[in-house]
């Protein structure tokens, strides 16, 4: 790697992508993608969750599979072409609302008991991800869950897989302890519960 950006990578950035290939990253096709799916799946602490909140759906393969265990889900991404692939994959999911935006500027309204960062937040900067910490701290429920899932290979991104999570769980300790997760040699899954009490 040529080296680190070190600014939260832009909406351009991933509107080239998306341009590019509609399906960039093998959300539909990879197996990696499917086990992490699946790993994901089987990690959440609780069978159904009232209201949640998916920030970096993408074109909503894994909405698609984390909508029937909620009674409402808000999927958040940065790119509009994105998005329009995850609203069409989801027509059949009515729980199912899409945001667009970037986050930390972004972020809806309300509270979540259960709110996932799929392979996104090594996207940011330092600075952004501890923003990103602070509305977590301010929307997630007491008792509420929070996953992070993150791709350990080689990138050009602000952070990396290992960094973007440690960062994460450093900054929300004060607020959530660790439950058991997952670690391959290609991804770590980070599970999170509210612990304080307001």
């Amino acid at each position: 790697m040529s080296g680190r950006r070190t600014e939260t990578l832009p909406e351009r950035y991933f509107a080239e992508i998306y341009a590019s290939d509609p399906d960039p990253w093998r959300f539909t096709s990879s197996a990696y993608e499917a086990d992490k799916y699946a790993a994901t799946l089987r990690a959440l602490p609780r069978a159904r969750y009232g209201r949640a909140l998916e920030v970096g759906c993408s074109i909503g393969v894994f909405t698609r599979a984390l909508a029937p265990r909620c009674g409402a889900l808000t999927a958040l991404d940065i790119a509009g072409a994105a998005l329009e692939a995850a609203r069409a994959r989801c027509a059949d999911c009515p729980q199912v609302r899409f945001v667009r935006g970037a986050v930390p500027e972004v972020w809806p309204e309300g509270r979540f008991d259960l709110i996932v960062f799929g392979e996104m937040l090594y996207f940011l900067s330092g600075p952004d991800l501890a923003r990103l910490v602070a509305r977590v701290e301010a929307s997630l429920e007491p008792g509420g869950d929070c996953l992070l899932v993150h791709w350990l290979g080689e990138t050009d991104y602000p952070l990396s897989g290992d960094a973007a999570a440690e960062g994460f769980l450093a900054g929300a300790a004060d607020f959530c302890r660790r439950l058991p997760g997952v670690r391959t040699e290609a991804y770590r899954l980070d599970v999170l519960r509210r612990t304080d009490r307001p």
